[in-house]
């Protein structure tokens, strides 16, 4: 008798554990696919935020766009359009800079380009580019 309760209460462990680590592994999954790369994504924003500087183009959240004139720990101040109004906001509240923006794509754009003119040279194809130029 004492047999078959034991053989019982090691089932329900079994499947407990079973539990326990099909838990584990929904957030690891989670983790993973969820709450990193949310962090990664606040960092960069954060960092984006702390290094704008005098003269950068920025968007805040709201969609207004400016050049900056000054800024500090907690605030930037702006100007937008033709007339040169002044708009002071917190650092939160941009939402990205687009001069960082596009120094990215140029970057992105001829690592591409070399990256094509690479594989088109040790493919062994000519360059119809590099000939049109002679």
């Amino acid at each position: 008798m004492f047999n078959l309760l034991d053989g019982a209460t090691t089932g329900g462990m079994g499947g407990s554990m079973g539990s326990i680590l099909f838990l584990v592994i929904i957030f690891v999954v989670f983790y993973f696919f969820l709450i990193r790369p949310e962090n990664k994504r606040k960092k960069k924003l954060n960092d984006m935020r702390s290094n704008i500087t005098l003269g950068d183009e920025i968007v805040t959240i709201g969609g207004i766009i400016g050049k900056v004139v000054q800024v500090t720990d907690d605030t930037i101040t702006f100007e937008t359009g033709e007339d040169r109004v002044r708009m002071q906001v917190t650092k939160w509240a941009i939402s990205s800079n687009v001069r960082e923006e596009k120094e990215r794509a140029q970057q992105e754009a001829a690592a591409k380009a070399a990256k094509a003119k690479k594989k088109a040279k040790t493919s062994g194809e000519e360059n119809s580019v590099d000939n049109n130029k002679d």
